[in-house]
C-alpha cells in the first residue's frame, strides 16, 4: 500500500473527515467519469476544447475539481466525446 493509501486509510476513520470525503464523492465521480471519457476518445484537453469551443483551462479547472460545471457545459463536453451524458439517483442504501 502506498503511503498516500495508508495515510487516506487513517484519515477515513476520522467521522468528521469521512463525512467530508463522502460529501465530495459526486464531485469526485463527475470528474474521473470526464477524465475517463476523454482518455477512451484518445483526445487531449486541447482537443476536447477545440472540438467544444470550452478553453482548454477551463477544461482543466474541471478536470482539477477547480471549476464546478453547469449541466449544460457537461452536455457540451459529452457530445465532443460523441458520447451522451446520463445521470443517475441512486437509493443510499443501494451503495
Amino acid at each position: 500500500m502506498s503511503d498516500l493509501q495508508e495515510y487516506l486509510k487513517e484519515q477515513l476513520e476520522d467521522p468528521c473527515f469521512q463525512k467530508e470525503w463522502d460529501d465530495l464523492e459526486p464531485e469526485f465521480n463527475t470528474i474521473q467519469a470526464m477524465i475517463d471519457a476523454r482518455k477512451r476518445c484518445n483526445l487531449t484537453q486541447k482537443e476536447l476544447a477545440e472540438r467544444t469551443g470550452i478553453d482548454q483551462s477551463d477544461i482543466s479547472k474541471i478536470e482539477t475539481g477547480n471549476a464546478n460545471p453547469a449541466l449544460s457545459t457537461l452536455k457540451r463536453l459529452a457530445d465532443g466525446m460523441d458520447m451522451i451524458l446520463k445521470l443517475e439517483f441512486i437509493p443510499k442504501n443501494a451503495k
